[in-house]
């Protein structure tokens, strides 16, 4: 394992040399220039004042300039803050504020809104990506490399000393900073590599948000093994389509969401996926029908992956050349312990098959919340073991199987109702391209569950048909009370579907 993620490119530019490292829009890097280019913004940020253990914050949507960037800090030594390209300023002065960023890089649009954040924090300097005019006191990106020198020694840092802070979504108030080691992020990033057989043949097509951890550690992933990462900067389903036929990916990484509208999609037939070995799928638990009709459609296997921003990236998956059991989110990464335990007392391991809360430990979990201990203390135990917040059980065989957040669970006339289980089974349905389901308050059971659904292309769903085919799948007390058709369903930066933001659509 390497010493530090700033010595990835380094690494992969003396193998691979002038092979395609990074495919993007506007511009395609190899892996000698990759290196070059973030050893040219490693001077600049040095002739910036950037010290080692500064904070660099980056603030933009997926592009070359955000890859360089990235590794470019790194490289000085500095502590990167990658953050969500959907935060409004307000959240990023926080955020800015919160982790004491020197330095913040943006995309010029993001620059462009976030001007008066050195005015309200500790930031020195506002980079920003693009050749537009800059209003004065911004300074630019393009400016900054072309009077970089494209030699640069890298700092060296203890594998355990800090690397990232990535602040959680923040659903429950102010976001967190989960504070992660170098040791962290590249355990992780060389242990879903071996799971998945990353290599040097593989080109990867993926639209996943580079700060987000899936995003990352794809990114990392396929730079550190070689491969081709063909990066877009959004998901548009014929887009990501015709990127797969014509670079001949063989794997595409994503969330439920993508993949479903992919299958919605009333061209799919004519695109040639053929080239595909594996595609990938987490940030929400996915329905076993779809997952089925990926692969029918896909012709090759879809590998479910689960992890968080505390861990830094995934915790279980399966492998790619090993037996994988859909609706399962894996097995533990090798070097990392998952169990299931009880959601009264935390120390209590319970059997194969029961339902508890599923906890994580090993060299991937966070150091803790940036400046919150007690935050710390509530969510890694005394011995190590992480809780994670998801509702979970384990088989014989160590495979782990979500039944859904804790928080989103809906409480009906005192029954459990966990939205996963029902979007599940609506999922079923042949009319069905897309669903979530929420909650709705009832005077006399507390709260009901309601199914928010994209109807599949062609198709006319009716409400009162898909209630019965819930209630032929479902325990009475779960089949959802009112089924609402609509055209999208509010989703994050990486397509995971924001089920808080559901009642917006009454």
């Amino acid at each position: 394992m390497l010493d530090s993620i700033g010595s990835i490119p380094v690494g992969a530019a003396q193998k691979y040399g002038d092979k395609p490292a990074l495919v993007c829009p506007e511009r395609t890097l190899s892996f000698a220039e990759l290196d070059g280019l973030t050893n040219r913004f490693a001077n600049a940020l040095v002739g910036l004042g950037v010290r080692p253990g500064d904070r660099v914050t980056l603030y933009s949507g997926n592009c070359w300039e955000w890859v360089v960037s990235y590794y470019g800090a790194l490289k000085t030594g500095a502590v990167i803050n990658p953050i969500n390209v959907m935060l409004t300023p307000g959240e990023v002065e926080f955020v800015a504020n919160d982790c004491g960023a020197t330095i913040v890089i943006a995309s010029h649009e993001k620059a462009l809104s976030i001007q008066r954040v050195k005015q309200k924090s500790e930031v020195r300097e506002l980079v920003s990506f693009g050749d537009e005019a800059l209003p004065e006191g911004v300074l630019s990106f393009n400016g900054l490399l072309a009077a970089g020198d494209d030699k640069f020694e890298i700092v060296d840092v203890d594998v355990d000393s800090l690397s990232t802070i990535g602040y959680t979504s923040g659903t429950t108030g102010h976001p967190k900073g989960a504070c992660l080691s170098h040791r962290n992020i590249l355990l992780n990033v060389a242990m879903t590599a071996l799971m998945h057989q990353r290599s040097d043949r593989d080109t990867v097509v993926t639209a996943l948000p580079c700060p987000h951890v899936y995003g990352n550690v794809v990114m990392s992933g396929a730079i550190q093994n070689g491969m081709t990462l063909v990066l877009h900067p959004a998901f548009e389903e014929a887009t990501i389509l015709q990127s797969i036929q014509d670079h001949k990916a063989t794997l595409f990484e994503g969330v439920p969401t993508m993949y479903m509208f992919m299958l919605n999609h009333p061209e799919l037939e004519s695109y040639d996926l053929s080239s595909l070995r594996c595609c990938t799928v987490g940030g929400q638990t996915m329905p076993k029908p779809k997952m089925e009709e990926v692969e029918q459609r896909f012709g090759c296997p879809l590998i479910e992956l689960w992890g968080m921003t505390e861990l830094g990236g995934l915790g279980t998956t399966f492998a790619s050349n090993g037996p994988v059991k859909h609706g399962s989110i894996g097995v533990a990464l090798p070097y990392i312990e998952a169990r299931i335990a009880d959601t009264e007392d935390a120390s209590k391991t319970l059997p194969a098959g029961e339902v508890g809360e599923l906890m994580i430990k090993g060299g991937i979990v966070m150091q803790g919340y940036y400046g919150n201990e007690q935050a710390t203390r509530d969510t890694i135990e005394a011995d190590g073991w992480l809780h994670t917040g998801d509702v979970a059980s384990m088989d014989e065989d160590g495979c782990v199987f979500i039944v859904d957040r804790k928080k989103d669970m809906i409480l009906t006339a005192g029954f459990n109702v966990y939205p996963a289980e029902i979007e599940r089974v609506v999922a079923g349905h042949p009319d069905v391209a897309l669903v979530a389901v929420g909650s709705i308050p009832d005077e006399d059971k507390g709260e009901l569950a309601k199914a928010y659904i994209v109807p599949k292309t062609g198709t006319d769903p009716d409400s009162d048909d898909i209630i019965r085919y819930c209630r032929e799948h479902l325990a009475a007390y779960k089949v959802p009370r009112a089924v609402q058709f609509v055209d999208d369903l509010p989703k994050t930066s990486t397509g995971k579907v924001m089920r808080r933001e559901l009642k917006t659509l009454d």
